[in-house]
């Protein structure tokens, strides 16, 4: 079974080298979709069905944490996982990501085996 995952992030190179990453390791794709702020991750969200959802928190507009809050709302976090992506250390903050429903947290920098040590954990390896 091929992924749809979308990937949000503002900067377009991190989003490059996840995509990269994902590729590296072997995950199979059925579509990559990508979103430069919750906003748009959250359009895409309403728009196509997405399987996974690899975040940053820091974005303009709208932040991974506000995202995930505005998916909780609309009853998206109850189907579509969220691993939040991101240079932040705070365990506050992570322990606030994963109260609002954050299903894995990965700090950058990250490896290929990372990403799919995470998606495999949260889907169940049904991408292999």
């Amino acid at each position: 079974m091929a992924y749809n995952i979308l990937i949000v992030d503002d900067s377009k190179t991190a989003r490059a080298f996840i995509a990269k990453s994902l590729e590296v390791a072997g995950i199979e794709i059925g579509a990559v979709f990508e979103a430069e702020n919750g906003k748009q991750a959250l359009d895409v969200l309403h728009s196509h069905w997405i399987d996974i959802v690899l975040a940053d928190i820091n974005m303009p507009e709208m932040s991974g944490l506000e995202m995930v809050q505005q998916m909780k709302q609309d009853g998206l976090m109850q189907t579509v996982p969220v691993v939040i992506i991101s240079t932040e250390r705070s365990l506050t903050r992570i322990a606030e990501l994963k109260a609002a429903g954050v299903r894995d947290y990965m700090n950058k920098p990250f490896t290929p085996e990372n990403i799919k040590q995470a998606v495999d954990r949260i889907l169940g390896g049904r991408g292999e």
